[in-house]
């Protein structure tokens, strides 16, 4: 009997009613939006900025002015001036920092990036678009190689409580946290420190009785010689590795909570990705046992949109990219294995596995997808395969020919010789195609769920091994068979360095006259 013709994969759903953020320098055509978003902020003092005086802000030092857009829509922005701050020293106003808003104060030559205002449209707080421009700010300081950051910071909490608190007293409480005050509070959480309070800073700040916080950041990179000024792509790339328990699940929200849990605990690290295992939903499977094993995967499947349209979500709040583990998606008749990449700025795409395993096929009817992708991210293109597709080398060389850096496998394995041939091949494509393989697994039981019952992993990050990487190609691992998450650091220019002056160099020294592979998306 011949094999049935598959239709080609699904293409992803619409994504234009989400969210897409863009972190951009601003421009002086956004004056009037600047003017718009902050009017809606500052309605209640009284303090909004004119488009007159952002233009002239922009024309004095452009490179300084920061925003974030979101479908291309100003939403947010960072104003910062250079100033020799011996000139001001630790007791000044906003109005002697700005030169009244003149912003004759700004100094090329200076050593402080006086940092002059953040806002964020009221809408779109609590989607830590604040902590981004804060970044982009400390970025900008290390590549201009100025000291540090000052600003003044409100607290607009204070005059709440100015009749039982003095300012120090209220800015104590804020670092112990016993106070919420929405602005100290995340300076605070963004490695700022205080140094002094002011008074009279800002007059027409009655939220914070005009006190305010003189806050400061130091860049410990800062050094007398200058360096330029360049757009200078991320090179250390943070990956945060979850090898995530199967537990019984009481429900969707019970499962959104405990993946969050590492969601947050990861963005915390500041990770710029997140990876969970193959099957990340399977614990929710079980409600459906009393239904035959193909029905309960397909019952299953009908949560995938939901939980990616969730992970698309957080990956927007904690500022970082989810490679969200592989769910069941069925459609048109076809059930397959696809695992997403949601990225920070609120775009995603998605990966079907290749290469079905047999019991995959037998237990569930499933089959395998045909795309091979490489994704761009902000740092660097990476790829995601599926526990099995790591096994066919094939894949990895292709991905390789298109540029790969750091390849991601979820995968869920049931004994320790499963798991070990992905390990072994995932640390074999890190070798031979020059590039990290991150591998993310689960562990613990699934009582009454058929194919899912048992886990066994030791997640880890492996790379080539030269002298720029560990000797063993591993990175870093995981304790086998226990819920935890792994930290780690990865270098791409180690990987540029190695491709064009590696002890060996697998890919540029291939005998492309003896072999080749060929990828035949025609025939599928």
């Amino acid at each position: 009997m011949s094999k049935p013709t598959l239709p080609p994969d699904p293409a992803p759903e619409d994504q234009s009613s989400g969210h897409q953020l863009l972190l951009r320098p601003l421009r002086i055509g956004d004056a009037e939006a600047v003017a718009e978003v902050s009017s809606r902020l500052y309605n209640s003092i009284n303090s909004a900025w004119t488009k007159e005086q952002f233009e002239r802000l922009y024309r004095i030092f452009p490179d300084g002015q920061l925003g974030v857009e979101d479908n291309g829509v100003l939403v947010a922005f960072a104003f910062a001036l250079i100033v020799d701050y011996k000139k001001y020293g630790d007791s000044h106003t906003y109005g002697q920092i700005t030169g009244n808003f003149q912003f004759t104060t700004h100094d090329p030559q200076g050593d402080i990036l006086y940092g002059i205002e953040v806002c964020v449209d009221p809408k779109y707080q609590g989607m830590r678009i604040g902590r981004r421009l804060y970044d982009a700010r400390k970025e900008l300081c290390e590549r201009l190689n100025l000291r540090g950051i000052v600003a003044g910071g409100r607290m607009p909490g204070y005059g709440k409580v100015q009749d039982t608190l003095t300012p120090r007293q209220y800015i104590d409480k804020a670092r112990l946290r016993e106070i919420y005050d929405p602005v100290l509070t995340f300076q605070l959480s963004n490695d700022f420190h205080v140094k002094k309070v002011l008074t009279g800073y800002l007059p027409s700040d009655t939220e914070s009785k005009s006190f305010a916080t003189l806050i400061e950041w130091i860049n410990i990179y800062h050094t007398e010689s200058t360096p330029a000024l360049v757009g200078a792509p991320r090179t250390v790339v943070r990956l945060g590795i979850v090898q995530l328990q199967m537990r019984t699940t009481a429900g969707l929200q019970a499962f959104y909570d405990h993946v969050e849990f590492f969601i947050d605990a990861v963005s915390g690290y500041k990770s710029d990705f997140v990876v969970f295992p193959e099957y990340v939903n399977a614990p929710l499977m079980a409600a459906f046992n009393t239904m035959s094993v193909p029905d309960s995967i397909r019952k299953l499947a009908e949560f995938t949109s939901e939980i990616r349209d969730f992970f698309v979500t957080k990956a927007l709040e904690y500022n970082i990219n989810i490679i969200t583990g592989s769910t069941p998606h069925y459609e048109d008749g076809f059930l397959r294995n696809v695992v997403y990449l949601c990225r920070r700025d609120g775009t995603w795409d998605q990966q079907f596995k290749i290469h079905i395993t047999p019991s995959e096929a037998s237990q569930w009817g499933m089959v395998g997808g045909n795309d091979l992708q490489v994704f761009d991210t902000d740092c660097g293109r990476i790829a995601m395969l599926i526990c099995y597709d790591v096994e066919f080398p094939e894949l990895g060389r292709l991905l390789a020919e298109k540029g790969v850096q750091i390849l991601f496998v979820p995968f869920c394995t049931d004994t320790s010789t499963g798991y070990y041939r992905v390990r072994l091949c995932a640390q074999a494509r890190a070798v031979e195609n020059e590039c990290y393989v991150a591998i993310a697994g689960s562990v613990g039981n699934l009582p009454k769920v058929v194919n899912m019952d048992i886990q066994y992993a030791q997640s880890a990050v492996f790379c080539p091994s030269d002298f720029a990487f560990p000797d063993s190609g591993i990175v870093t691992q995981a304790t086998t068979n226990t819920e935890m998450t792994l930290i780690s650091d990865v270098n791409l220019d180690h990987l540029t360095d190695l491709n064009h002056s590696g002890s060996v160099r697998n890919l540029r020294q291939r005998r492309l006259d003896l072999y080749q592979i060929q990828y035949n998306p025609a025939a599928k």
